[in-house]
């Protein structure tokens, strides 16, 4: 990592400056990784988010999970019709409104989802045994504690 001097925003430290670039290249670098070793060959990248979207929002429309993906419908819409065709996603009429559809997971996709959050789990944790002491992991555990602070409100 390089370690330049930073320079503070107004009002603000420079090590709260280093500590926000290195973070975000950190978990840049790291969530690539992640998504590589898992990586699946049949569907794009846009593909596994949507169908991981998809599962965390249960029954959906393919314009809330456009939104919540921050894509255009109709691009969603494109994704949502390549992963029927792989069999990870079902539309059924919404009973409160026939005009739209719900998309929800199908047992394989639901199998797709947890198969590779293992697969990936079981890298990182391997890992993580592989290149650090026990001390290093539990200052990590410790330092993951202060950073959950940065995803509240």
């Amino acid at each position: 990592m390089d370690h330049q001097p930073t320079e503070a925003p107004e009002g603000g430290s420079a090590s709260a400056a280093r500590a926000a670039r290195d973070l975000r290249v950190v978990f840049s670098r790291l969530r690539r990784r992640i998504r590589e070793v898992a990586r699946d060959e049949d569907l794009t990248p846009s593909q596994v988010s949507a169908l991981t979207l998809a599962g965390k929002h249960g029954a959906a429309t393919a314009s809330a999970l456009a939104a919540a993906e921050g894509v255009r419908p109709q691009s969603m819409a494109a994704t949502l019709a390549a992963l029927e065709q792989h069999g990870l996603i079902r539309r059924t009429p919404d009973p409160d409104d026939g005009r739209r559809q719900l998309v929800t997971l199908t047992e394989n996709g639901r199998e797709r989802i947890e198969g590779d959050q293992r697969i990936r789990e079981e890298w990182l944790a391997r890992a993580l045994e592989d290149r650090f002491t026990e001390a290093e992991r539990q200052t990590l555990i410790e330092a993951f504690g202060l950073m959950e602070r940065l995803t509240r409100p």
